[in-house]
């Protein structure tokens, strides 16, 4: 299983690696604004909001759900080369594959943290992480037009989907299947609502980040083989943190949130204050370890010990922080987008780690609603 697993993370993230780090690109070599191009790219992340709620009550997830889920991936990057060219057919094929995409993850998040232990997580998930930085690197050095964009997206959609099959069918039982829910109370955010809603305003603050970092980087003189390199340095610094961060998962993992939310802002400020400086980018770009990787872990770990409905609490932390997050976001780094989108970012991430210094309950403890 950890052999599936991995393949699933490596070809799923390298899909995440075309469309965030490239496909901002291809939109603005076919002609699109800024304001388009975060209306275009916020569509994803508005679906992986909207879909986990469907989950509530009127779909249950099981094999065959998910299958369709992998069929309609496969169905709507191939559309993306019908609807390049028009605005609102493109967006109506990106809310198609952020809805569909919206499903993969949260399975195989609650799948990987059910069968194995938290420091093999780490380090089937890092083969998430060798996909992107791949990806980065050799798009970063071809990338022409904005077919070459698509053509990458299919294949490595069209192979998520194939390895996402893999571990679906790879013995998972039926009450895996339903993400280990065995009854109990019935699921809520508003239990521990200042976490989500630090989840939440941390996904936004990333807005710039994903949909404008490439563009950012390339108007203030820096090559876009340069630009793939510094996403690539990101991602290896996420691997080393991700190989070696089992121990921290032990510890106090709200201390752990704190910790990387204060990176964050602390990372969009340098970006702010020196745009044309390689080696302070450089410097921001390796706090994606923590920003990220280990952000990212000590999250999906502490919902997985919060919540008895597991797999759908992992879906609504990429509803909530990637989706509805993720969709805000693009629209304020579209509207945001110039000198000052960085500073932007940075408040709103000290927002999101104000909200969480000043949640000191103890209903974090020992919890599992």
């Amino acid at each position: 299983m950890f052999l599936r697993i991995s393949a699933f993370y490596f070809f799923y993230f390298a899909i995440i690696g075309v469309y965030v780090i490239f496909f901002p690109k291809a939109l603005q070599m076919a002609g699109y604004g800024s304001e388009e191009i975060g209306l275009l790219l916020s569509a994803a992340p508005l679906m992986r909001f909207i879909v986990p709620f469907l989950f509530l009550k009127h779909i249950r997830l099981d094999r065959r759900v998910y299958t369709l889920s992998l069929a309609l991936l496969s169905l709507s990057v191939v559309l993306f080369y019908a609807t390049l060219e028009s605005f609102w057919p493109l967006l109506a094929v990106n809310l198609l594959f952020g809805a569909s995409i919206s499903i993969s993850l949260p399975f195989v998040e609650a799948r990987a943290l059910e069968v194995l232990e938290r420091r093999v997580y780490g380090r089937a998930r890092l083969f998430g992480s060798i996909g992107f930085m791949l990806i980065a690197l050799w798009l970063g050095r071809i990338l022409q037009t904005p077919l070459d964009a698509l053509h990458y997206l299919t294949a490595t959609t069209l192979l998520t989907a194939l390895s996402g099959a893999a571990v679906v069918y790879a013995g998972t039982t039926k009450e895996e299947m339903d993400g280990g829910h065995p009854g109990g109370e019935r699921f809520s955010v508003l239990r521990f609502w200042p976490l989500w809603l630090s989840f939440f305003l941390m996904q936004v603050s990333f807005g710039g980040f994903y949909n404008f970092f490439t563009i950012y980087e390339t108007a203030h003189g820096i090559s876009l083989e340069m630009t793939s390199w510094l996403w690539s340095f990101g991602v290896l610094c996420e691997i080393v943190m991700l190989y070696f961060q089992g121990p921290l998962l032990h510890s106090n993992l709200m201390v752990l949130l704190r910790v990387t939310v204060a990176a964050a802002a602390l990372r969009w400020m340098l970006l702010w204050l020196f745009p044309d400086s390689l080696m302070l980018t450089f410097i921001a770009q390796s706090l994606h370890a923590l920003s990220f990787a280990l952000y990212h872990s000590a999250a999906i770990t502490l919902l997985h010990t919060l919540y008895r409905q597991k797999a759908l609490a992992q879906q609504f932390f990429l509803g909530i922080s990637y989706g509805l997050g993720g969709f805000v976001g693009a629209i304020v780094a579209g509207q945001l987008y110039g000198e000052w989108l960085f500073l932007a970012e940075s408040l709103i991430a000290f927002a999101a780690l104000a909200i969480l210094l000043g949640d000191r309950s103890s209903r974090y403890r020992g919890k599992s609603v």
